[in-house]
């Protein structure tokens, strides 16, 4: 039982562990932080007019990592992109791919939209 535990813990660390981070801030401004839940995540430019106020980029990171990381900035959304990830040889169509969820490098574009 003590094994099964700790070796639970080891994969809840290396799972959870983010690494090689980059951010980079754009705006002349500074916004106060927001409720995470308020900050849209997007997979695509927005049709309305915005600002780009920061990006994030890491490995070893979540959608929700994204998102508090815009909302800490006072962002309205991030829009996200996910590279990387396993790749299933017996699947010929992309949209078929069993793994075609994973990913290994996420990055996020904070923006504000125009008001």
């Amino acid at each position: 039982m003590r094994k099964l535990s700790g070796t639970c813990l080891c994969l809840a660390l290396v799972a959870g562990c983010v690494s090689d981070q980059a951010h980079r801030y754009y705006a002349d401004a500074r916004y106060p932080a927001r409720p995470v839940d308020e900050v849209e995540v997007l997979r695509e430019a927005p049709s309305r007019a915005y600002d780009v106020i920061a990006d994030f980029q890491a490995r070893g990171a979540s959608l929700k990592y994204m998102r508090k990381k815009a909302a800490d900035i006072g962002a309205d959304a991030v829009i996200v992109g996910t590279y990387g990830g396993y790749r299933s040889k017996s699947d010929t169509w992309a949209s078929e791919d069993k793994y075609s969820d994973t990913y290994s490098r996420i990055t996020g574009t904070a923006i504000r939209y125009k008001r």
